[in-house]
């Protein structure tokens, strides 16, 4: 795997540059569209109330405090997918809200909201009535108030991309994502290129960076896409991207130096593929059913790496009660394939809860550490080994014989501190498992018909994505 510039000529870079423009740094109307500039908070509603699709309306720079009886009320507008209504800053970061609530949404779609730093001390809601909002390149570091979230998502096939959620040290979450009801989830909403950092609750857990559903709408499909983020110092939970709801699809985040990993707490069929987990604590956490975990790189993490849990439930099922749903669902039939952990306090590991995972494929792995045992599996049903390597001062543990071989993989380290295979690795050409596919590697790179084992698959073709850093991402990403 070879290092290239992000995203460059790739199909999924040239998606989000076809996203619905938004004005650029000085708030300028792109061509065709209608430009209203205004100073002041009563202007901004004025040019709101009266706003038709392909509006750009730009608030000059400044410190605003939105009064607690008269929000920035956007209710009933209606953009369009190609003209959307847009609200924005002067200048990313130039106009800071402060006051109890900034904007209130109500049916309403097709609107985007951006560059505007946001300072209130109560949460920024999308409501279920709206369809289509997008929030982008925000700042967002509200009142750290005890049990505050921050935004909370439950409108379809909105956006949130670009922005920066930081500097909170109580009890709360960044981005929530749910629905309407007590068990429905917003559909296909999209979450990429956002900046987490600098959770610092010292609580047990309940500081998620993203929450995706709560325990009640684990069952509901919400085809969300979580993808291109990079989380720092995102120490409010052990769960730094909580998926809680069905059917969605976790992939090329980065999480660095965090408490948190990606737990598949609640839910089935989700997708954590090609994620970066670094020098942090926990890796990756699956429950629930039907999963896909595979080309994920768990490296120098202090905790449990890849955990495949056990249930205090078989499976979680309609009617059931809040108490029981809250509990753990064991991992069935879940594939965990093609991923690299490295020198982590512990590699793959189970738990010992009184319904054990069944019907597992752990297959094409790779799995180097220094000490313990690189698997410590609990009680399994109907588990299929095959063809993982193992290397390091520390132990096999209780993987099956003749599941795995012990060699040297050959990794040599890139300047990015990320371990690689060389062109001599036995892994090359090593893997066996056919179904289901797995057409790509981490970064991108074809595996065509002889593939390699980890996440990586050597080449010298350049990757399309590689490891996040914050130029990556935020209010100023490309």
């Amino acid at each position: 795997m070879q290092r290239r510039t992000f995203l460059t000529g790739t199909a999924l870079g040239t998606a989000l540059m076809a996203l619905p423009a938004v004005a650029q740094a000085m708030g300028t109307a792109p061509a065709g569209r209608p430009a209203i500039s205004v100073d002041s908070l009563a202007a901004l509603q004025s040019a709101i109330n009266s706003a038709a699709p392909g509006a750009v309306i730009t608030l000059a720079n400044g410190t605003y405090t939105v009064p607690n009886d008269e929000p920035i009320n956007v209710k009933g507008k209606h953009g369009t997918h190609t003209q959307p209504i847009t609200v924005i800053a002067q200048s990313r970061g130039g106009v800071i809200l402060r006051g109890q609530r900034s904007f209130v949404f109500a049916d309403s779609d097709n609107v985007t909201i951006s560059g505007f730093s946001f300072r209130q001390s109560t949460t920024l809601e999308i409501p279920a009535n709206c369809a289509k909002i997008r929030l982008t390149r925000n700042d967002f570091q509200l009142a750290d108030v005890e049990g505050l979230h921050w935004v909370m998502v439950r409108a379809d096939h909105s956006k949130v991309d670009r922005n920066h959620f930081h500097g909170k040290s109580t009890l709360g979450i960044f981005l929530g994502i749910e629905g309407s009801g007590s068990e429905g989830m917003a559909q296909q909403v999209q979450v990429f290129k956002n900046y987490f950092s600098d959770h610092t609750f010292a609580g047990a857990n309940g500081g998620e960076p993203i929450r995706l559903g709560v325990s009640g709408r684990a069952l509901t499909s919400a085809r969300a896409v979580v993808e291109l983020n990079l989380f720092e110092r995102a120490n409010g939970d052990p769960e730094a991207i909580s998926v809680k709801s069905s059917a969605n699809t976790i992939r090329y985040n980065t999480i660095r130096d965090s408490l948190g990993g990606i737990v598949l707490r609640h839910g089935n069929g989700s997708t954590v593929d090609s994620n970066w987990i670094v020098n942090g604590q926990e890796g990756v956490r699956i429950y629930g059913n039907d999963h896909k975990v595979v080309n994920n790189y768990m490296a120098g993490l202090s905790g449990r790496a890849l955990v495949v849990g056990s249930g205090s439930a078989r499976d979680h099922v309609p009617g059931e009660s809040v108490e029981a749903r809250r509990g753990n669902d064991a991992a069935d039939r879940v594939v965990i394939a093609h991923n690299t952990l490295l020198n982590n306090a512990s590699g793959l590991s189970g738990e010992t809860r009184a319904h054990e995972p069944r019907d597992v494929v752990i297959a094409d792995n790779l799995l180097v550490g220094r000490s313990g045992d690189l698997v410590a599996m609990g009680a399994t049903v109907r588990f299929t080994w095959q063809s993982n390597i193992l290397f390091g001062a520390a132990a096999n543990g209780n993987i099956p014989a003749g599941t795995f071989t012990r060699t040297d993989p050959k990794l040599v380290t890139g300047s990015d501190g990320m371990a690689r295979l060389s062109a001599s690795s036995p892994a090359i050409g090593a893997a066996t498992l056919k179904q289901p596919a797995v057409p790509l590697d981490i970064e991108g790179n074809a595996r065509g018909t002889s593939r390699d084992i980890g996440c990586d698959e050597y080449a010298t073709a350049a990757p399309v994505y590689r490891p996040l850093t914050p130029a990556d991402v935020g209010p100023n990403a490309p």
